[in-house]
Parts: C-alpha cells; structure tokens; sequence
C-alpha cells in the first residue's frame, strides 16, 4: 500500500488517481474524511499528519510515502521515523527546484531541504521531487478572468510550469519501481513561459482574449494581502518571480526521460481546467 500525505492536494489527488486506476492499494490522508472525495477502493484516513504520532497506527503493511512537506510540517522527520521503524520501504517528497536552482526568499526553500533531510536521516529509501511552479498556481487568475485582463508583478518572468499530473505520475513511478532511491529528480514542464505568454494561452483556452498586465509588486503584495491571504503568500510569489524576471527557472527533460513521453503542456492544463475559470 502506498500511503499520500497531502493527499486532497493536486499532486496527491492526482497520485492518488493514478495508484488506483493501475491498481495498487492507496490510502488518503486527511484531517477532514466526512469532506474528502476520492475514487471508490481509496483508504481514507481521517489524521492530521502535523500532530505527533497521528500516523503511528496506520503503518502496517504500507510500502511507501508520498510526502508533502506542508502536510506534515515540522513532524516530518518524526513521521517518516515512525514509518521506517514500522517496515515501510520509501518515501518521495514532493519539493522545490529552488533547492537546486535558488530563487525567491532562502527560507523557503530551507523548509523544502528540511523535509529532504528528514528524508535522507529517516531509514527510508528517499526520493527528491524537485519541482518548479504548479500550473495549478494561476488558478488564482480566475476571479480577474472575467475582466478581460490578468493583474500581477514581473510580466517577463519565465519558468517551466509543470502539470500536477505528471509531479504525480513521476511520483507514482518512483514509489512502485526500483532504481530510483537515492535520486533527486529536477521535475519541470516543457517549455518556458512569461507571465503575459502564459495568460495568453490562458485566453486561447477560454476562447477569449485574456492580458497580462503589468503591476509594481508592492501594489500587487498590498492588493493580496488585502484580501486576507497570509503574508507568506505573496512572499513566496513575488519572490520567485522577481528572480525569474532576471533569468528564466531550470528547464529540464526529466518527465519525458523517466515517463517515456513529453510533458504535458500549459495549453493543455488550460484546456482541462477551463471551467474553473468560468464560475
């Protein structure tokens, strides 16, 4: 059994998704089950992964560990301790590409290398999901969208946004095939977007013309914060993409080398999430 820890995210429910359709046991972590939906077969586990030992009873006869770090929180390396001493196997943490690649405030990324040790000191046979931003991220867009334009910091900044499908089937694959232990896997999308360029495609996929235009980022931190969102938030936004504005994010070819095929585009993420821009 594979156990996703994180698992109403879109990384986890992705990979929850795609254990169950090939047919490997999965259970779901979740602190709210009664609201959780997930495909019939899922474990669901009503836990909170951040509170110590919340995982001890649910370790016998599970395999492996999908983690994500934000789920866990500074309990991370305690949990995956618990799972090693109880016979689980491996473990992939879902990570950033700012480990390898800075960029944006240090402290972020220093929480991802935090959940990479704990990893690495667990007992577990680790593997690193370094990912660049989620195309799931401009799902923040879709209040401006009926607008006609996309308001935001550093219009030029470009990275490789990647889909949450293939973070996850990257994940499956590392958590059900030997010979990736030990690895730390630089995950991105396949190819180099703007902000403007992304916004865009955005458009093309809602069949409407869709700007991005161009705000001072204090305007755009004031604007977020105004609408009651942790100041975290746009720290982390306008941090990355003030660096990215200087010099694009990593591109690499790892989903289309472990998986056999390209990338999936952010056209076609767009294609497939355009109703969550028309409500």
């Amino acid at each position: 059994m594979i156990i996703v820890i994180g698992a109403t995210g879109p990384v986890g429910r992705s990979a929850i998704t795609l254990l169950n359709e090939a047919g490997h046991d999965v259970a779901a972590v979740t602190r709210d089950p009664g609201a959780a939906r997930f495909p019939e077969g899922v474990r669901v586990i009503g836990a909170d992964p951040s509170a110590p030992g919340s995982l001890d009873a649910y370790w016998e006869g599970v395999d492996g560990v999908l983690l994500s770090p934000r789920a866990a929180g500074a309990e991370a390396a305690n949990l995956l301790k618990s799972a090693a001493a109880q016979g689980v196997r491996r473990v992939a943490v879902i990570s950033s590409a700012t480990v390898a690649h800075p960029a944006g405030e240090p402290r972020f990324a220093e929480g991802f290398k935090a959940a990479e040790r704990a990893a690495e000191d667990s007992g577990l046979a680790w593997t690193h999901l370094r990912c660049t931003d989620f195309a799931t991220n401009t799902l923040a867009w879709a209040p401006q969208v009926p607008s006609g334009s996309v308001r935001g910091a550093y219009a030029n900044a470009a990275s490789s946004t990647i889909h949450e499908r293939d973070i996850a089937a990257v994940a499956v694959k590392t958590l059900t095939e030997i010979g990736h232990e030990g690895r730390s896997y630089v995950i991105t999308g396949p190819e180099s977007l703007t902000q403007t360029r992304k916004a865009q495609l955005l458009g093309e996929a809602l069949g409407r013309d869709l700007a991005y235009v161009e705000l001072p980022p204090e305007q755009v931190r004031a604007a977020m914060l105004a609408q009651g969102l942790p100041a975290e938030i746009p720290a982390r936004l306008l941090g990355s993409l003030a660096d990215f504005a200087r010099e694009a994010g990593p591109h690499t070819d790892t989903v289309e080398r472990l998986l056999g095929r390209p990338a999936l585009t952010y056209r076609e993420w767009a294609v497939e999430h355009a109703a969550a821009f028309s409500r």
